[in-house]
This record gives structure tokens, sequence and C-alpha cells, in this order.
């Protein structure tokens, strides 16, 4: 049997420990390399062939730095058009997934799913077509109660809106408060407020959410 050449992209070794050693059970796999950040992910697909890319979403930088992960996936499906990708994601925003899925061309599950969803995935996505996930879908049938509740951007205050507004256009903590003539503290803590009324819990997933969703 041919081999089915993967390369595993995940910030977390543990993920990709778990994930090399479940797909390394099928007949016909071989994994062909690993990548921990998008810069490294890009530089492996450049000098590796394979089939299928498996990557989580929210990939940070070496040098901690937030990386939008669609437009990382949107990169690479440019780049490599016939490269089949299966995006991994802890993620459970409805409009980061729905921003995810609304191509259709990207298979898409949460890593709160079995390995054996993750084969089918990958087996799916072999015959040319998409998988999406059940965690996902279900949280995308969830109703969007638009007329009843604002946006959640619209929850945050004017302050912390701009804080996040700068912070994604590549400013630092430091340089945000010297702009704003606030404590590095202060701004941290603004920030911070913002991101969990957004429902986001690092940097990354911040990128994600301001890329599908916008900041007011």
């Amino acid at each position: 049997m041919t081999n089915l050449r993967v390369i595993l992209a995940d910030d977390h070794p543990f993920v990709l420990l778990g994930v090399r050693a479940a797909l390394e059970m099928h007949a016909g796999v071989a994994i062909v390399g690993e990548a921990t950040t998008p810069t490294s992910l890009i530089t492996l697909l450049q000098s590796t062939p394979c089939d299928v890319l498996v990557t989580d979403l929210t990939m940070p930088e070496a040098s901690g730095k937030g990386e939008d992960g669609l437009d990382l996936v949107r990169r690479i499906r440019s780049t490599w058009p016939l490269l089949r990708i299966v995006v991994m994601t802890a993620l459970t925003n409805a409009a980061i997934l729905r921003a995810i899925v609304s191509e259709g061309v990207v298979s898409a599950l949460s890593k709160m799913e079995t390995m054996d969803e993750l084969w089918q995935a990958i087996e799916t996505g072999r015959k040319g077509e998409v998988y999406v996930g059940r965690s996902i879908i279900e949280a995308l049938a969830q109703p969007r109660d638009d007329t009843c509740r604002p946006p959640p951007v619209l929850r945050l205050s004017a302050r912390q809106a701009e804080v996040i507004r700068m912070f994604v256009r590549g400013q630092s903590i430091s340089e945000i408060a010297a702009a704003l003539g606030c404590h590095r503290r202060t701004i941290s803590r603004q920030k911070r407020e913002a991101m969990a009324k957004l429902g986001v819990a690092n940097d990354p997933g911040l990128f994600a959410y301001v890329r599908a969703h916008g900041v007011g």
C-alpha cells in the first residue's frame, strides 16, 4: 500500500506525540514531518512533499507573537492547492469556527474529538471531500440570537476595544501603554479582560477572532 504522507503541526509536544501515535497505527501512514510554529511549518512544507497536513489553528511564533491561523491556512492552500488540510482546534468561538468551514475546502474538528474522528477526516480528505467534526457542527448549530444580544465585541469598553485594535496591529503592550499614557500593567489587565469577554484564551485565538469578527 502506498504511504499516505502526513505532516503534523501543533505547538504542544504532547498533542504531536498523541496524534503521531494514533495515525501510525494505520497501515500505510508515514509521518514525514512535524512543526511547532507557522514559520517552521511553511519551511517544512517547502522541503517535504506530503499528502495531508494536520494542523492546529492557533500556533504562536517562536517569538511569542500570535499568528492569524486563518491567514496561515489560506496561504498554505494558495501555495499547495492539492494538499489536504485538516484543522484540529480547541477554539469554541462560533464566529471563528464558521470562518474556518465557510469556504468548504478545509476539514475541521475539535481537539476534544477522538482519534477515530481524525482518521475519518483524513480518509474523507483523500476522497476530495471535506469533513466537519460533530462538536463543530453542534457549535455552529447553536442559534446566534443576534436580535436579543449584541455581538461580544460590542460589550467591550471603548478603551478595551482600542487596546485590542492596537495589539492586533502589531504593537506591544509597552508600546500601547506609552501611546495611551497608561501603566503597562493597566494595559495588560484591559487586554486580559477584553479577551475574557471575547471568549478567547490566548493571543493566537485573539488574532483569529478579530480576523473573523472584527472589533467594534
